[in-house]
């Protein structure tokens, strides 16, 4: 039988230290992955990877997004040289391209946090 905890507040066994609940939902990350060249090897929050092209990726998520304001940080796992760049985002996905200095796209290993509403 499940059963529910309903709290405003949680607190240290000193209370000296308060968190409202609210901040913590609103604090937590809402989607993270691990994508091992578009295969998707750890993840909360993400049904599926689409590889667009050459180093541009597509994640969708499980549960949409509540607007497209949300923040994505993202890094490469294997080259200091790459950069991550993320655009189109919309409520149910994101995309990510990996590109050096020059320009050139680049098929790596990446990471991605999402932090914003679920709708």
């Amino acid at each position: 039988m499940a059963s529910i905890l309903r709290v405003n507040t949680l607190t240290d066994a000193s209370s000296n230290n308060s968190t409202a609940m609210s901040t913590i939902n609103q604090g937590t990350a809402k989607a993270w992955v691990f994508a091992l060249d578009n295969a998707i090897s750890d993840d909360f929050n993400i049904a599926s990877t689409t590889d667009n092209d050459t180093g541009d990726y597509t994640f969708t998520f499980t549960s949409a997004m509540g607007n497209a304001n949300f923040a994505i940080t993202a890094m490469v796992n294997e080259d200091s040289n790459l950069n991550v760049y993320n655009w189109g985002r919309a409520t149910t996905s994101y995309n990510l391209a990996i590109k050096n200095s020059s320009g050139t796209s680049s098929d790596k290993n990446t990471g991605s946090i999402t932090h914003g509403d679920l709708a």
